[in-house]
């Protein structure tokens, strides 16, 4: 009984074994790195977004932040809302041409 135990034991590990060595030189296949470097780059990509959207939702909250202590300061309301509304300026003509 003990040898049919440990011949158990044996064939399992043998057949682990085989399946990740397998498993390794799929890996190392010129498609198995392919495949590897594109999941780095699409979570990476995936990671900058994210990042950026972070970045772009706490530039708007602190541009509130300031609106709001410039018009408490100034006690004058906001004419208009939006990026740099109170600036109006002529587009270059390079912009002209471009649209024409």
């Amino acid at each position: 009984m003990k040898r049919l135990f440990w011949l158990g034991v044996g064939v399992a590990t043998g057949v682990a074994l085989t399946r990740k060595a397998g498993k390794t030189a799929r890996q190392a296949t010129p498609a198995g790195l392919a495949s590897n470097l594109g999941d780095a780059v699409s979570e990476l990509a995936g990671a900058i977004g994210s990042f950026g959207a972070d970045v772009r939702a706490g530039m708007s909250e602190r541009e509130q932040e300031l609106r709001d202590v410039v018009e408490q300061r100034t006690a004058t309301p906001r004419a208009a809302e939006g990026r740099h509304a109170a600036v109006a300026r002529p587009r270059p003509a390079r912009a002209r041409r471009a649209e024409s």
